[in-house]
């Protein structure tokens, strides 16, 4: 653990000199446009939610105005994004709870935006971490491979990853550090392909499962057999 805090922390410092922005990538002018936009985003890429959530809004300003709106009207506006029409349902009635239950005001409490239609685990540490100053490790398909290729965690789903993750890094980090490891999973730890080679964090990282753009190119190992490789192990060995 020792070892793996200490990674952590040199990992930390070059992500704040690389990626300074920390916002969120879906754009918002209050806190219940960022909720819709989440509930919008899954499956979903933030670009078309950006383009979508000013229409929207335009139409029906508030959780009240959203909540009374026929759900055909709502479908047409969002039909852009994957399964809008479950979507849509999900935004009419989200709406709805939080002009009833919240007075409008979208709730902090993790228990409670679990109560929302289309909000999970994700959703509500963004909502946690972007409007309201909370502890939050927000894992999404880029952090969830980042870490494990950094080997911060050897958790597979995003609840234990965040589980994992949560009970070590420092509350006051944990946000932005996701943030930033979004960040860097879009530009430089890809799926495919990662550019190993000018990324910074390489020195401290273990490559779990990576084969990288230098190496692909050289027919280089990958995956298990580039760490045993590294080790000075056989590809064969058992």
């Amino acid at each position: 653990m020792h070892e793996r805090r200490e990674r952590f922390e040199h990992i930390y410092r070059i992500l704040e000199e690389e990626y300074a922005d920390t916002s969120s990538f879906i754009s918002f002018a209050e806190p219940f446009q960022l909720l819709v936009g989440v509930i919008l985003s899954a499956q979903s890429t933030d670009r078309q939610v950006n383009l979508i959530l000013p229409e929207l809004f335009v139409r029906f300003p508030t959780p009240k105005d959203l909540a009374e709106a026929p759900a055909e009207e709502i479908e047409t506006l969002v039909r852009s994004v994957g399964f809008f029409r479950m979507k849509a349902r999900n935004i009419k009635e989200t709406a709805r709870l939080v002009h009833e239950r919240w007075r409008g005001r979208v709730p902090e409490r993790m228990e409670d935006l679990l109560l929302l239609p289309g909000v999970g685990r994700k959703s509500a540490n963004v909502i946690r971490g972007t409007i309201y100053g909370r502890p939050a490790i927000i894992v999404d398909t880029h952090f969830g491979r980042v870490v494990r290729r950094l080997g911060l965690t050897e958790e597979r789903t995003p609840e234990r990853i965040e589980r994992d993750l949560a009970s070590w890094i420092p509350p006051g980090k944990q946000y932005p550090f996701s943030m930033r490891i979004n960040r860097h999973g879009r530009a430089v730890c890809t799926a495919r392909r990662p550019a190993c080679e000018s990324c910074r964090l390489a020195p401290f990282c273990l490559r779990r499962g990576v084969v990288s753009r230098g190496e692909e190119e050289r027919g280089g190992l990958g995956d298990d057999s580039t760490t045993r490789a590294r080790s000075g192990e056989s590809p064969g060995a058992r």
